[in-house]
């Protein structure tokens, strides 16, 4: 660790600077959306608007550098296929007489394949597994400013809707009986989701996606008995997890993506058999009471 700790304020490594800038502003929204995922339960629908993503990059990448369109950047292509897939999802299943799942399973393997077919037929070596799997070292100055305002917009939108997504997302009837516009709301959500998508595709990869997203949540959930409660300690994990991932993967030499994750379901593991064991425990010893108690009275 104290290796990290001195590259981090070293001027001649400053994407490690970056890289832990990123995991701070990121852990944010990571926590924020991914409370209203887990709470709403569309991790389902997250997976296939991360999977989306890679098609993006790849039309970008091949426009910018076949077609010489310099503002057609991998992570503007990302936003703006997350963003389609999140909209079409969402108006499918609101509108549509088509099965949800299968309009899911479409969006998760054609967005994969018109990335990769992109990606193919792009001149110049382009490695797919740093987005499949992400590297945060690999942030520049550049993608810093685009996290740091992709990460306002969404904590913005997501505190000030508050009431609004809590409502959504545990009694829709009763939201749409108080006049709230359900189907404005859930279009809305998957919009944020799939921006912060794109913020944890730069940190841990797409195929991870869903990990980042509802461990720290679902951590945090255990204990928690509010949302908003659930959402400041999601966002206290979710830093812990992309800091010491990050750490321990610059010490070890190791991927950052996969590092952070299993450190998180590391946790995710460890805290919920402990509260499953206590519970036992605790249940265990009120039954041995009870039995006490009846044996006393009948003698």
């Amino acid at each position: 660790m104290g290796e990290f700790a001195r590259a981090l304020f070293d001027p001649d490594v400053p994407f490690v600077m970056y890289a832990f800038l990123t995991g701070i502003l990121a852990s944010v929204a990571f926590g924020i959306v991914g409370t209203y995922v887990v709470a709403r339960r569309i991790s389902y629908i997250a997976g296939a608007i991360a999977h989306s993503v890679l098609g993006g990059i790849g039309v970008a990448l091949y426009a910018e550098k076949v077609h010489g369109i310099w503002w057609a950047t991998p992570m503007l292509g990302a936003v703006v296929s997350a963003v389609a897939a999140a909209m079409v999802v969402g108006l499918v299943s609101l509108y549509s007489s088509e099965r949800e799942d299968t309009v899911i399973g479409a969006i998760w393997a054609t967005g994969m394949a018109v990335g990769l077919l992109f990606i193919a037929r792009t001149p110049g070596y382009i490695e797919p597994m740093s987005y499949l799997f992400g590297n945060i070292l690999l942030i520049t100055r550049r993608d810093l400013w685009i996290v740091l305002g992709l990460d306002a917009v969404v904590v913005v939108l997501g505190v000030v809707f508050y009431h609004k997504f809590l409502a959504v997302s545990f009694d829709e009837e009763f939201a749409r009986l108080r006049g709230i516009h359900v189907h404005f709301y859930h279009l809305l959500l998957l919009c944020l989701t799939a921006l912060t998508i794109v913020l944890l595709v730069r940190v841990v990869g797409i195929v991870m996606v869903i990990a980042l997203l509802t461990l720290p949540a679902a951590v945090a959930g255990q204990f928690s008995r509010r949302l908003w409660q659930m959402m400041l300690l999601s966002v206290v994990f979710c830093l812990f997890f992309t800091t010491m991932g990050l750490a321990v993967s610059y010490t070890h030499n190791l991927e950052s993506g996969p590092t952070i994750i299993v450190l998180a379901a590391a946790v995710y593991l460890v805290v919920t058999v402990a509260l499953r064991l206590k519970k036992s425990l605790a249940s265990g010893g009120s039954r041995a009471t009870s039995m006490h108690t009846e044996d006393s009275s009948v003698s």
